[in-house]
C-alpha cells in the first residue's frame, strides 16, 4: 500500500483506491467515513518549481476549481462536497459517478449513433445554460470530462473554469486547454467566452460521432496549425445533427450558434420542424367522448411491472396553482384518462408548455424515442414493455404507468421511471 492510500483527509475522507491519473494528479476512489458514502478525490499536485507566489496562485485556482460546480447544483455538472488542504497541497471531494467517461465510451465502441449523440449535446447544452447564466465559463469541455451514468449526462472538472467576476490565474504565455477541442480565438490568444464552450461543444459531439474530433493531428503544434489554417471538415455519421455541429464549429465567434439557437437546432433535429400548433385532429376530440371510458378501462388493465419510481434534487416550493388548463388542473387531483392508458406502458401528458421529458428504450445501444419538451396537452403514448422516462418537471406533465397515475409532483421536481413488462 502506498502512502497516499494511507492517507485519511481531515479525519473522515479515507482514500481506498487510484481510479486514474491526469495532468493535474490523481482521482482516488474515497470513503466518506463521517456520513458512511462514497466519494471520489481529486489529488491536485503543485509543479515543484513553483515560487511561492506561484504557489498562492495554484491554491486560489483549486478552491475556484471546487467553487464553480459548488453554486452549479444541477442534474449535469458533478456536485462537489469539499475541499481539504493535506500534505502541503489540495485536495477536492467530489461525488462518487460509478461511470465511463465519453472518451472510454468512444475508445471501447466507436462512433456512437446521431440519437444518442442528440441526447448527450441536449444535456451538455443543460449545463453549459446554467454555468454561463452564474457568469462561468468552463474552458476543457471534452470528451474525457464528460461521464455518462446510463441516462444521466455530467459535466466534470471545472479545473480551468473562470468567472466573470474572477481575476484570470493563466500566465501570460501559458497555453491551457485541450488543443483538439480548444476554440480557435482561444487558441489565439483571446479571452474564452461562453461562445467558446460552444465550440468545444461541437467537438466534443464531432468526435462523438466520427470517432476523432475535427481537427486532431499527430502533435499539439500541428494541430494548432491546422485549427488556424484549415477549414472545418463536414461530419460524415451527423445525419440530421451536421447542422448543429457545423454551427457550432464555425471559426468566427460572432457567427457560431448561440446556445439558444443549437438547443433550436438539436430539437429541429430529434423531431423535425415545427410548424406550430397542431389543429385537433378527430382522434382528439373522440378522446374527449370517451374519456370516462378510458379511465374505467386504466382502472382495469394493470399488468406485472417492476417499476421504479426516483425522485431525484426536489426543489422547495409551493404546489402549482390549481387552475385548470387544456391537460387537465394543475393540482394533485386525479386527472382524466386518454383512451388507450390501459394498452400503454407508458403515457405522458402535458399539462403546460413546461412539460419536458426524454424517453428511451434501453440497451446495449440505447434507443431514444423523445427528448424535449411537449406542447400544452400534448398527448405521447408508448407500447414498448422496457423503458426508462425522466419527466424535468412533474407538475407540468400527467404520466400513467401501466394504467395508474402517478403522483403529481413539484415545480421543477425530476422524476425517474425505469419500466420493465417483459
Amino acid at each position: 500500500m502506498s502512502q497516499s492510500e494511507r492517507l485519511v483527509l481531515a479525519t473522515r475522507y479515507r482514500l481506498v483506491s487510484e481510479i486514474g491519473q491526469g495532468a493535474n494528479g490523481t482521482v482516488w476512489r474515497g470513503h466518506d467515513e463521517l456520513l458512511d458514502r462514497s466519494v471520489a478525490i481529486k489529488e491536485l499536485r503543485l509543479p515543484e518549481d513553483l515560487t511561492e507566489d506561484d504557489r498562492v496562485v495554484f491554491y486560489r485556482r483549486t478552491l475556484r476549481e471546487a467553487r464553480a460546480p459548488a453554486q452549479l447544483r444541477t442534474h449535469s455538472i458533478v456536485e462537489v462536497y469539499d475541499v481539504v488542504i493535506e500534505q502541503g497541497r489540495p485536495w477536492i471531494v467530489m461525488e462518487m459517478i460509478e461511470a465511463p467517461s465519453l472518451e472510454q465510451l468512444i475508445e471501447r465502441s466507436g462512433p456512437l449513433p446521431p440519437e444518442r449523440v442528440a441526447h448527450i449535446g441536449r444535456a451538455l447544452l443543460d449545463a453549459l445554460n446554467t454555468a454561463h447564466k452564474a457568469g462561468i465559463v468552463h474552458r476543457d469541455l471534452k470528451p474525457s470530462n464528460v461521464l455518462l451514468d446510463g441516462d444521466r449526462v455530467v459535466l466534470t472538472d471545472f479545473g480551468l473554469a473562470f468567472s466573470s467576476g474572477s481575476a484570470s490565474l493563466t500566465k501570460t504565455g501559458h497555453f491551457m486547454g485541450s488543443p483538439a477541442y480548444v476554440a480557435p480565438e482561444v487558441a489565439a490568444g483571446e479571452k474564452a467566452t461562453p461562445r467558446s464552450d460552444l465550440w468545444s461543444l461541437g467537438a466534443t459531439l464531432y468526435a462523438a460521432l466520427e470517432g476523432r474530433p475535427p481537427f486532431e493531428r499527430e502533435n499539439v503544434m500541428a494541430t494548432l496549425s491546422a485549427l488556424a489554417n484549415e477549414s472545418t471538415p463536414s461530419p460524415q455519421n451527423a445525419g440530421a445533427l451536421a447542422p448543429v455541429i457545423t454551427g457550432l464549429l464555425e471559426k468566427n465567434p460572432t457567427r457560431r450558434l448561440s446556445h439558444a439557437r443549437a438547443v433550436d437546432r438539436l430539437e429541429r433535429a430529434l423531431t423535425g420542424p415545427r410548424s406550430g400548433r397542431r389543429p385537433p385532429t378527430p382522434r382528439y376530440r373522440l378522446m374527449a367522448v370517451i374519456a370516462l371510458i378510458g379511465a374505467t378501462v386504466a382502472s382495469c388493465g394493470i399488468g406485472a411491472t417492476a417499476l421504479i419510481v426516483g425522485m431525484m434534487r426536489e426543489s422547495p416550493g409551493p404546489s402549482p396553482t390549481a387552475s385548470a388548463t387544456a391537460a387537465g388542473p394543475a393540482d394533485t387531483a386525479q386527472a382524466t384518462a386518454p383512451p388507450g392508458v390501459a394498452d400503454s406502458t407508458l403515457v405522458v401528458r402535458a399539462r403546460t408548455g413546461k412539460c419536458k421529458i426524454f424517453v428511451s428504450i434501453p440497451g446495449a445501444s440505447m434507443t431514444v424515442l423523445t427528448d424535449g419538451p411537449l406542447s400544452q396537452g400534448e398527448l405521447r403514448q408508448y407500447d414498448q414493455p422496457r423503458l426508462n422516462a425522466v419527466v424535468y418537471d412533474a407538475s407540468a406533465c400527467d404520466v400513467w404507468v401501466n394504467g395508474e397515475q402517478q403522483p403529481a409532483g413539484k415545480p421543477d421536481q425530476r422524476k425517474n421511471y425505469t419500466i420493465n413488462k417483459e
